[in-house]
């Protein structure tokens, strides 16, 4: 166990960091093993989110997730189960264009004063 105060807290950091990490891992290998279980839409798309939730937080490499990902794709191909699209409401309707204004007239640039010599040393 450290005795410096700073290495104290650091340890603190990384076990609260190691928790989170172990608990997201486990999240992903929990969905994974549903869908396997049980192949379906939901199951699918379940265990996919948690894999782009561990490549939000910088636990998986995208690459990594894409193939994860691609592997379960793969046998949800096999066991004949389609992605459902996802049930978000329609687009909010265009904004109206808005006029352009006329860019603000630039203001002449102050002349800078002259640098200042250095005294010689005597």
């Amino acid at each position: 166990m450290p005795i410096i105060k700073s290495a104290i807290k650091r340890v603190k950091q990384a076990n609260v960091r190691r928790e989170r990490n172990v608990a997201t891992k486990r999240a992903i290998k929990l969905a994974v093993k549903a869908f396997e279980a049980k192949p379906s839409s939901d199951t699918l798309s379940k265990a996919q989110s948690e894999i782009d939730k561990a490549v939000k937080k910088n636990l998986l490499h995208k690459n990594t997730a894409a193939r994860r990902k691609a592997n379960l794709a793969k046998s949800a191909k096999a066991a004949n189960v389609k992605l459902e699209a996802s049930k978000k409401t329609a687009k909010p309707a265009a904004k109206p264009a808005t006029v352009k204004k006329a860019p603000a007239a630039k203001k002449p640039a102050a002349k800078k004063a002259p640098a200042k010599k250095p005294v010689a040393k005597k």
